[in-house]
């Protein structure tokens, strides 16, 4: 499992930005997957976006597409996710994982069943 550590959360108004990042520990290399994921209180845990390693491949879920950008920095050790124009629905904990290769790839990559390795999570308040 890698180590993981969120950081960059809190409170905007509707509109603003916010660039979450997500520290990994030693074993980092070892994932195939990077993903953030939230979940607002009362409902689901939801994937949000997702990058494979050498960031050669990412995805996202429909309700951030051109809003969201998730990258990574050169070593692997560190992820982001850019969010621009958020709104009030974007309220949410938000939490990094990673994942084997072959694990995301059979469940998806914006499920969480795929991912072994979670972060304690970082909020996100946007207010209208």
């Amino acid at each position: 499992q890698v180590q993981l550590q969120e950081s960059g959360g809190g409170s905007v108004q509707a509109g603003g930005s916010l660039r979450l990042s997500c520290a990994a520990a030693a074993y980092a290399r070892s994932w195939g997957y990077m993903g953030w994921f939230r979940q607002a209180p009362g409902k689901e845990r939801e994937g949000v976006a997702a990058i494979r390693a050498g960031g050669d491949s990412t995805a996202y879920a429909d309700s951030v597409k051109g809003l969201f950008t998730i990258s990574q920095d050169n070593a692997k050790t560190t992820l982001y996710l850019q969010m621009n124009s958020l709104k009030p629905e974007d309220t949410a904990m938000y939490y990094c994982a990673a994942a084997p290769l072959a694990s995301a790839s059979l469940w998806g990559v914006l499920k969480s069943r795929g991912y072994n390795s979670w972060g304690q999570g970082t909020q996100v308040t946007v207010s209208s």
